[in-house]
């Protein structure tokens, strides 16, 4: 996958995209041909439409287009953090306060309608030197459901509420939960926004247990990963403290012994490399 965002003007529809295409049209004619083939032909189109949903549901995969799931090697020994679902008026403020003491930058993926309850903090995020990406404006469970009005709606509303709140436009979109549909990837490029995901994260909305979740983002841990952590809908430790909080200072320590940087998204793929 190129390090650069591809060029808004042209889709390039996947490998599979095109094959499910394919099959379409010969499938389609087959029937027309020869009437006493629709079972097989449905048959044919249910199971081409599950495969299609299927791998929507794989936060990580490429089949259905680009997705950005390490920092390209230009990046060097650097490592990308990212947080979800923000702002939050509690957690969010705490998080700054950690980066800043370790003086590090992340990578915000905020919520549209958060951003509006909570501008001030989309601001903050800004001035400290992090980025503030789009992680649409609802952060519907069930965005890969979505046809292509309603989710380039769900894109849009975020990208401009965002923009107009902070003063950056965002250049990077990460689907609620990282599920999403075929309809997706064309949208991003009509919208000039490039699909990110990360290397691994610690599923820090659900585990309760700090070092368990530092475990999942540490194993492993090198050059050019991204890792995933959140402020918004952090779960709780035993003792009531957000596990983002606990996790984030170990996660940048360890790093910094690995002699590994922390970089936004932003600054590890510059704007001029879209032109490329």
């Amino acid at each position: 996958m190129p390090d650069h965002l591809p060029d808004r003007r042209h889709w390039l529809p996947s490998p599979l995209l095109r094959g499910s295409l394919v099959f379409h049209l010969v499938a389609g004619a087959a029937v027309a041909l020869r009437p006493g083939t629709w079972p097989l032909a449905l048959g044919g189109f249910v199971a081409n439409h599950l495969i299609l949903s299927t791998v929507g549901l794989v936060p990580r995969g490429t089949l259905l287009g680009p997705n950005l799931t390490r920092l390209p090697a230009a990046a060097g020994r650097a490592i990308a953090i990212t947080i979800d679902d923000g702002p939050d008026p509690e957690v969010t403020p705490q998080v700054l306060e950690i980066l800043a003491r370790h003086d590090a930058r992340a990578t915000f993926f905020c919520v549209g309608e958060q951003v509006a309850t909570h501008p001030q903090l989309a601001r903050a995020i800004v001035q400290a030197g992090h980025a503030i990406e789009n992680h649409s404006q609802h952060h519907f469970y069930a965005f890969s459901l979505l046809g292509v009005r309603a989710m380039s709606a769900e894109i849009a509303l975020a990208q401009r509420q965002i923009s107009e709140t902070s003063g950056v436009a965002p250049r990077f979109f990460r689907a609620p939960a990282g599920l999403r549909n075929p309809f997706l990837q064309p949208i991003l490029l009509q919208q000039g926004l490039r699909l990110a995901s990360w290397t691994r994260r610690g599923f820090d909305t659900v585990e309760r247990d700090a070092v368990r979740v530092e475990r999942r983002l540490l194993r492993g841990l090198g050059a050019c990963d991204i890792l995933l952590l959140h402020d918004h809908r952090a779960a709780r430790t035993q003792a009531g403290t957000p596990v983002i909080l606990e996790v984030l200072p170990r996660v940048l320590a360890a790093a910094a012994a690995a002699g590994l940087a922390t970089v936004t998204l932003a600054d590890a793929i510059p704007a001029s490399a879209a032109a490329a």
